[in-house]
């Protein structure tokens, strides 16, 4: 039974994660705005998504429990394009590629860089959902920002808990899924509130 969960949570995961930021995408590129979306936030994530698939790779985890990874970076680097592109700061792509690039060497140089890195990430990650937050609180409209795209990463991060302890039972893995958890449920909730406010206005 406990094999079956098992593998029913890899597969929901990988099937979400293959359209995650579709939703995102699809709002910003009909709207022909990234208004609402935060660059910043966007960049930490994308680091944060990085350095963890490194980590995974590194310790030899199986596959089936980061094989999302690849799929969610590649349309985050299309996301970040259409950012950039609809921001009017399309130069910046190759910079921020060199920057990614270099990291996804330097982290694996020594083992304690890879471990603390991944302590970082958790970091990393929750200042991507904070990010976003600000920018939500600030201009008090969610924009062109993408409800399902937020709730169906919460959704991962809630399998991702329960494959971590059911696999590799990693105490940092399990503090960033659920640290993740938290502060995705907020930012949907947040994008919500504020859909709602502009539709009663």
């Amino acid at each position: 039974m406990a094999l079956t969960l098992l593998e029913l949570a890899h597969w929901s995961t990988w099937a979400v994660c293959a359209v995650l930021k579709l939703p995102q995408l699809a709002a910003v590129l009909a709207a022909g705005s990234a208004r609402g979306v935060s660059t910043g936030s966007l960049l930490l994530e994308l680091a944060g998504f990085l350095v963890f698939l490194r980590y995974q790779i590194y310790y030899g985890y199986p596959l089936q429990t980061y094989l999302e990874y690849p799929i969610i970076i590649a349309q985050d680097v299309i996301l970040l394009l259409f950012i950039l592109h609809f921001n009017g700061n399309k130069k910046r792509a190759l910079f921020y590629g060199v920057i990614f690039w270099g990291g996804w060497y330097m982290v694996t140089l020594r083992k304690w860089i890879i471990d603390l890195a991944l302590n970082l990430c958790t970091f990393i990650s929750a200042a991507s959902k904070l990010a976003q937050l600000r920018c939500l609180w600030q201009t008090k409209d969610s924009g062109q920002v993408s409800a399902l795209t937020w709730s169906m990463s919460a959704y991962t991060c809630a399998t991702r808990i329960f494959t971590t302890i059911m696999t590799t039972n990693d105490l940092g893995v399990l503090i960033r899924f659920i640290t993740m958890l938290i502060l995705n449920i907020w930012v949907t909730a947040t994008i919500l509130h504020y859909k709602k406010t502009k539709k009663t206005d």
